[in-house]
């Protein structure tokens, strides 16, 4: 009784996006917490693997609570600007390493290297999207903008790694396959996203990626493939963001301005998953509010740098589920778009140029009280 006056009460499981997807079975529990504690409490030194350049020591320490991440966790990747591919793996790239163990220098952008930087994604919900058939992407583009309506979305067709596995009823194109994860799009999935982050941000090989990020020499395995393939199936099976205040009047009515001006168009509401080795994961009606395609944002969001066959100025649609508890894992403020540069959610919105021209403009001209409700409809999402 006397704890009960003391100890906090659990969170809401809408307040959280950490925790796993209903429907797994008792071993699959296990293999999500070994997953789990290998993302969040694991942390690399000098004597297990770190660098000896890097980004960060453990996994958990750019997405808090597997939220995004914070300014002081951002990525800069360098040396691409078109989709002839990366100038400067040689001099480090894609990634800079501005960290480095005792004896070491931290890597430097090189001169002539375009660069973007990047602001960690929340990690809730990616097995679902990993999910979603390749048809489905593929009917949801419109490169030509054939219907008229200014929106032509694309996907970034990859060359992918050798470990990686195609999904089933994966859509080939010239030796190449569709992206859907990292800002460009430019991971094929969560293998190569997870073993480029333990290599990359940290310094880890494995045996996916074997090459020491300083000597570019192929060494031993810093981390073994089990606990990749554990972190990869935590990832994968971290359930979807829960919408709040779904039935309020505000929030209703600003769900049905977002969809009146356009944003719906590349924020699509409803995809559908196809079948997956997870059970948990085939076959469900979700809502994340992406259409895991690339649109061209215009100059203003325009670095200088992409990947696989992104141009500079195009993003892959983020998914909007989770977006209002962002707060929760940016300090109890918002850094909103690839790099953070927005901090609120309208001004992420009027940072919108491109193919979104149309759609910022349309929210520029609401009245104050529908600009409230589609921040709020946002904020419940």
């Amino acid at each position: 009784m006397a704890c009960s006056k003391v100890l906090p009460g659990a969170q809401p499981g809408d307040e959280l996006l950490d925790g796993p997807v209903d429907g797994l079975s008792g071993e699959q529990h296990q293999i999500f917490l070994r997953g789990d504690v290998a993302f969040n409490d694991d942390v690399f030194t000098p004597a297990t693997g770190l660098g000896p350049v890097f980004v960060a020591t453990s996994c958990g320490s750019c997405h808090a609570g597997d939220g995004k991440g914070h300014p002081f966790t951002m990525l800069t990747r360098f040396g691409q600007t078109d989709s002839t591919g990366n100038k400067f793996l040689q001099s480090g790239g894609p990634q800079l390493q501005h960290l480095a163990i005792p004896g070491f220098i931290p890597e430097q952008i090189p001169a002539g290297a375009t660069f973007s930087k990047f602001m960690p994604p929340a990690n809730t919900g990616l097995g679902l999207l990993d999910a979603i058939p390749d048809a489905t992407l593929l009917a949801l583009a419109d490169e030509n903008d054939a219907n008229g309506d200014g929106i032509s979305g694309r996907p970034n067709w990859l060359n992918i790694p050798v470990y990686a596995d195609p999904r089933p009823a994966s859509v080939e194109q010239n030796g190449k396959y569709i992206g859907r994860f990292g800002k460009k799009g430019g991971a094929y999935d969560l293998l190569q996203q997870t073993a480029n982050a333990y290599n990359q941000d940290i310094g880890i090989t494995s045996v996916f990626e074997p090459y020491d990020t300083y000597s570019g020499h192929e060494i031993d395995p810093e981390v073994s493939t089990k606990t990749v393939q554990d972190v990869v199936f935590y990832l994968k099976t971290l359930k979807a963001p829960v919408q709040r205040n779904q039935n309020d009047p505000e929030v209703v009515s600003g769900k049905q301005v977002f969809t009146s001006i356009g944003c719906a168009k590349c924020h699509v509401q409803q995809l559908v998953s196809g079948a997956s080795s997870i059970a948990a994961l085939s076959n469900k009606n979700i809502s994340p509010y992406t259409d895991l395609l690339l649109h061209d944002m215009g100059a203003g969001l325009d670095d200088g740098y992409t990947e696989g066959s992104a141009t500079t100025a195009e993003w892959r649609t983020p998914p909007l589920w989770g977006i209002g508890l962002s707060q929760n894992s940016q300090g109890g403020k918002y850094f909103l778009l690839h790099d953070g540069r927005a901090h609120s959610i309208e001004d992420a919105i009027v940072l919108h140029g491109g193919e979104a021209n149309q759609s910022r403009n349309n929210f520029q001209q609401l009245n104050a009280e529908q600009k409230s409700q589609i921040i709020k409809f946002l904020e419940s999402l």
